[in-house]
């Protein structure tokens, strides 16, 4: 971490043309001052600008515009940056280098501590899976019965369900249906997965039950393993003091 006291400020002058390794020079200068550990880098693009071939470059000429300056610039301590010259030098073939003296008053991430992990709450209990199948073109009180089942679950409180298109699939008619470029199906199959207590479940089987003309549900017993973001430890010593 970059301590407050005298440091160097590098600025790194190349234009955005110019190549590194295939890629863009200044994109290779900020992975290489990154992977060696600098504080801190800024690549700025300027608007205009001229160098010592003396052609001035400017948005204004499409073909002038390709090679506007960018300005690179680090701030770190006179040892870090002994190290990192010598190969900046090497990359930087056709630019500017400027170091300047320079002190650093205060580093705003000095007390910066990153975050704590919160584990997550594991909760298992025993659910049920419910899974319905039917048409793309199947309807309900003329809107997509799949978006009606979804909305009716909702208002049950059933805790989430998920819907799947399927690509390909034939049904209890043995019509096929299936997507393919130079054919667009309007009925290909659609499943919905539903997964809860076993109560309301029974709940969900009965309601889709009154929407659905040809289909299938299918419910199967399942292991529920929810996972739940555990609180900071400081809300649980609060919880705790107030139980």
């Amino acid at each position: 971490m970059l301590a407050k006291g005298p440091a160097k400020k590098v600025t790194i002058y190349v234009n955005e043309d110019s190549r590194h390794h295939l890629g863009p020079l200044y994109e290779s200068i900020l992975t290489f001052l990154m992977h060696k550990g600098v504080s801190g880098a800024t690549a700025s693009k300027a608007m205009a600008g001229f160098g010592a071939h003396k052609v001035l470059h400017t948005p204004k000429i499409e073909v002038l515009a390709e090679h506007l300056p960018v300005r690179i610039e680090f701030v770190e301590s006179a040892e870090r940056v002994d190290e990192l010259l010598p190969a900046l030098y090497d990359m930087v073939n056709d630019g500017l280098i400027e170091v300047q003296d320079t002190t650093v008053v205060r580093n705003a991430w000095k007390d910066y501590k990153p975050e704590t992990p919160i584990p997550h709450e594991k909760k298992l209990q025993p659910a049920k899976l419910m899974r319905i199948f039917m048409g793309e073109s199947d309807k309900w009180q003329d809107t997509a019965l799949y978006d009606a089942i979804v909305k009716r679950l909702r208002m049950i409180g059933v805790a989430g369900a998920t819907v799947y298109r399927g690509i390909h699939g034939y049904g209890a008619k043995g019509h096929t249906h299936k997507e393919s470029f130079w054919h667009l199906s309007n009925d290909l199959p659609i499943m919905i997965s539903v997964v809860d207590q076993p109560d309301k479940i029974v709940e969900a089987v009965a309601a889709v039950e009154a929407m659905m003309g040809d289909g299938l549900i299918v419910v199967s017993d399942v292991e529920m393993t929810r996972l739940v973001r555990g609180r900071a430890p400081e809300l649980q010593n609060a919880a705790s003091r107030a139980g």
